[in-house]
């Protein structure tokens, strides 16, 4: 969901707040309870919830690469094969 920034017209007083799209902006300020908030226009930020995502399928101290490497049980590169790739070569 998208953060969105906030600042009132009238007494300064500045806010972040997370929303979803379709919620309808915030007009009342809740420092100074006038209809004076207006969104802000700043980069863009959101928050990311669920599985799925960077920040915790690599959280250890392993990269991918080195999960490549348990996995393959070596050195981390490509499997031998034949020099033909079927495994019945006679060379």
């Amino acid at each position: 969901m998208p953060i969105y920034e906030y600042q009132c017209e009238k007494c300064g007083h500045e806010l972040e707040t997370i929303q979803k799209f379709s919620d309808d902006p915030l007009t009342q300020c809740p420092n100074c309870k006038e209809q004076a908030l207006k969104k802000k226009l700043s980069a863009a930020a959101f928050h990311l919830k669920g599985s799925g995502w960077y920040k915790t399928d690599f959280k250890g101290s392993s990269s991918p690469a080195d999960d490549r490497k348990k996995d393959a049980g070596g050195d981390g590169a490509m499997p031998k094969t034949s020099c033909c790739g079927g495994g019945s070569c006679s060379h």
